[in-house]
């Protein structure tokens, strides 16, 4: 995981499709894949979390999170990923991944004063609710 992440950040697109398991090279977006790498500035990538993926094992997964930012915004890009080792090629080949939505930002605090009413009223909090507070 860490080498591709490394190819995109330096725009080694060969490597990507290179990289990919065999059956799936058919269907790789090689201007996307180019578009994403040279747009943008790639800040880190953290593995989370892995599963097999050691010596004798035939699969792997990778939970990471790719930082990077594009268009000027800060990014990340989380994936739990799947890859194949290859006996006759003693590699692994990157086979498919699941984008990971981030969790909810929940809010503990109350509203600001000038907050929509989280009652749904439409109305300020300070107008509703929290006129009471």
């Amino acid at each position: 995981m860490r080498s591709r992440y490394t190819a995109y950040a330096l725009g080694e697109i060969d490597y990507l499709q290179d990289t990919l398991a065999p059956e799936r090279r058919a269907g790789f977006h090689r201007k996307a894949a180019t578009d994403w790498s040279k747009k943008s500035q790639w800040l880190g990538l953290d593995i989370e979390a892995t599963k097999a993926g050691r010596p004798g094992d035939r699969d792997g997964y990778v939970e990471f999170s790719a930082h990077y930012t594009a268009d000027g915004l800060r990014q990340t890009h989380r994936e739990r990923a799947l890859f194949r080792f290859d006996e006759a090629d003693q590699r692994w080949y990157f086979v498919e991944g699941e984008a990971i939505k981030s969790a909810p930002v929940v809010r503990e605090a109350r509203p600001g004063r000038n907050d929509p009413c989280s009652c749904g009223s439409g109305k300020k909090y300070k107008k509703c609710c929290g006129a009471a507070a």
